[in-house]
């Protein structure tokens, strides 16, 4: 029973393990916030239980929903170029480079459209239930499975290229874990703390590294998953484990440029100065990108289950379990402004868009927003 307790716990941690202990944090009062301006708003369909991120490519936006549909927006407008319905119960986010647009299912089938029509291109089967977005680049498409399976299919035919996989574990975080291809190489991260550098050639690891290494007892103290997408900026790659650290290193060779104490369900984001996370009570942190640094903490947020916080120019953004949507000075952590989607809880990060960022709600509803 305490087992089966703890399997549980680390499935909901996103969305909290007990209405009991302490409670989610007020918000406060903003003295003289700067206005949000909606740009457009659109509706694909609801997420639950799954976390559904859009994606964007050339001037449209992708976007799926938990019973099958697939749909093409116009980045500008928020104006459907195409809907389709796919007869899958959809597990994730979307996947496009702008000509192929990719979704899998809880079940573990793949589906490629191509991104002109929304017509199938083809079907393929992972070998088990998909979380995270696949990521469709230099004609490869990359399928994370639950079971630690990282499969590569090609993006015209979908023909299997490689396979590559880690070593089971007894407990997992049920959260999103994807990978981020740069140039010839894609990045990883894993169970146990682990991030790796895999040749997209051959499916072969270029080099491995610990992002945080498992401590404790009892096997629930010793999950260390990383979580989210590595985020990939020039020579850097850094990644975020939950109840491990946060820390950054050189792509070419995996040497560790620098690593901070945070347990984070959602990941990290970077932009041209700072490294962002939230971590799993509730803050949101920014970091030298350089050195690690601690530049401002934000501690106003506290159990409001946090998305990953992305940079949108001069502010850092970040949703939470009541649908709001938090601007921060990207410099300070100063609240900036607010925005209510009326919706579900958001769970994925925003997204940039040319005009501004886009979230996707739990119910489904697509927000463009501007400061």
């Amino acid at each position: 029973m305490i087992r089966r307790y703890a399997i549980a716990c680390l499935a909901a941690v996103l969305a909290g393990c007990s209405s009991k202990g302490p409670q989610p944090a007020d918000l406060p009062e903003l003295a003289s916030p700067q206005k949000v301006r909606v740009l457009w708003s659109a509706q694909v369909g609801g997420a639950e239980p799954y976390i559904f991120a859009p994606a964007l490519a050339g001037d449209s936006v992708y976007a799926a929903a938990r019973d099958g549909t697939v749909a093409r927006i116009a980045a500008d407008s928020g104006k459907d170029r195409w809907r389709v319905s796919l007869a899958l119960p959809l597990s994730g986010g979307v996947g496009s480079d702008g000509e192929t647009v990719v979704v899998a299912s809880q079940e573990g089938e793949v589906a490629a459209l191509d991104a002109a029509s929304g017509k199938l291109r083809w079907r393929a089967r992972v070998s088990s239930e998909v979380l995270s977005a696949p990521t469709v680049g230099r004609d490869v498409v990359l399928v994370r499975s639950i079971d630690n399976r990282i499969f590569a299919f090609d993006a015209a035919d979908g023909k299997r290229r490689w396979v590559y996989q880690r070593p089971a574990t007894s407990l997992a975080l049920r959260a999103p874990a994807g990978a981020v291809i740069q140039d010839d190489t894609a990045y990883a991260g894993f169970r146990g703390g682990k991030l790796v550098a895999i040749a997209l050639a051959s499916g072969g690891a270029r080099w491995e590294v610990t992002v945080a290494a498992p401590k404790g007892t009892t096997e629930l103290e010793r999950v260390v998953d990383v979580v989210g997408d590595p985020a990939v900026q020039g020579r850097e790659v850094c990644a975020t484990a939950y109840q491990g650290r946060v820390a950054c290193f050189e792509t070419v060779n995996g040497n560790q440029i620098w690593t901070r104490e945070i347990s984070s369900v959602t990941g990290v984001s970077l932009d041209a100065r700072y490294a962002f996370v939230s971590d799993e009570r509730g803050s949101v942190q920014a970091f030298d990108r350089s050195s690690g640094r601690p530049v401002w903490k934000q501690e106003k947020l506290a159990l409001r289950q946090l998305s990953l916080p992305r940079p949108a120019g001069s502010a850092v953004v970040v949703g939470d379990f009541e649908g709001y949507v938090h601007f921060l000075s990207r410099d300070s952590g100063e609240f900036l402004a607010r925005f209510s989607s009326d919706g579900g809880a958001i769970r994925a990060a925003p997204i940039q868009i040319p005009a501004g960022l886009l979230i996707q709600t739990e119910n489904g509803d697509l927000h463009a927003l501007s400061l």
